[in-house]
């Protein structure tokens, strides 16, 4: 699969949408926020794991690996705008793949990011750990298919991304672990 890699740094304007875009992906994830209720009766009634980290860290965790997913989508943007597809036409067969992919790789990422914020909700507000596990599952296709979409216009967006698919596979062995022992 080859993949096109941007060897200029950004400029100004694109430094900001990237800042833009981590923080958007931040206020979008924040969405579940509200669902989330560590104190809850139902929560603290279940057994949990062993390997169940510290409630803290999914703070610290979780705002990263939105930042990282805001810069990664950000990147892509700019290689799909460059590549003609926002604004001009584009300036070649190659461009206008790239263009193409560009589109297709965020709208992969907004279907798995509505995915993503999809799980609060699901666990937290339904209080149902089966039902949270099934959008984990849904969930996972996607970050890898956004992975591969990403890598076709920007590997270093792909490789922002592989931490975020590493904490969905621990999330997912979490909330199983959580089904599993209750």
């Amino acid at each position: 699969m080859a993949t096109a890699v941007r060897s200029r740094l950004p400029d100004r304007r694109d430094a900001l949408l990237i800042v833009a875009a981590a923080v958007a992906v931040n206020l979008i994830g924040a969405v579940g926020v509200p669902f989330t209720a560590t104190e809850s009766a139902w929560f603290a009634g279940l057994e949990l794991p062993a390997y169940y980290p510290p409630n803290w860290a999914f703070g610290v965790v979780w705002p990263i690996l939105y930042a990282l997913l805001g810069i990664a989508a950000a990147l892509v943007y700019v290689r799909g705008r460059d590549a003609g597809g926002v604004g001009d036409g584009p300036g070649s067969d190659r461009d206008a793949r790239t263009a193409r992919d560009a589109r297709v790789a965020l709208g992969l990422f907004a279907v798995q990011l509505g995915v993503n914020v999809a799980w609060s909700p699901v666990f937290w507000g339904l209080e149902r750990a089966d039902l949270g596990l099934a959008v984990l599952a849904a969930l996972l296709p996607l970050v890898v298919a956004t992975i591969r979409a990403f890598d076709r216009v920007d590997r270093r967006a792909a490789l922002l991304l592989v931490p975020y698919l590493a904490w969905v596979c621990f999330a997912t062995a979490l909330n199983y672990g959580i089904w599993a022992l209750n």
